[in-house]
């Protein structure tokens, strides 16, 4: 699921920043990409597209850096989930 994942979140954050080149592994709070606001709107996208619930302990930073990060996220939350 992480690939699927991955390409999903990536295509969130390209709709939104269209005229950019992200990879999956670039950190996009670094190249200015993130507010507060999109901040929200990742982990709103996130918990609605993969059905999941992110707990407050997992509301770090390094968690939504990349969509790579992003997509290891949903993994581990999918599996607690399947367990």
């Amino acid at each position: 699921m992480s690939n699927t994942a991955e390409a999903q979140i990536l295509a969130f954050v390209r709709s939104r920043y269209p005229q950019a080149e992200i990879a999956g592994d670039q950190d996009i709070f670094s190249l200015g990409f993130v507010n507060s606001l999109f901040a929200m709107e990742l982990v709103m996208f996130v918990e609605k597209t993969f059905e999941v619930t992110i707990p407050n302990e997992e509301l770090r930073i390094d968690n939504f850096r990349t969509a790579g990060s992003m997509a290891e996220l949903v993994g581990r939350l999918s599996e607690e989930l399947a367990a």
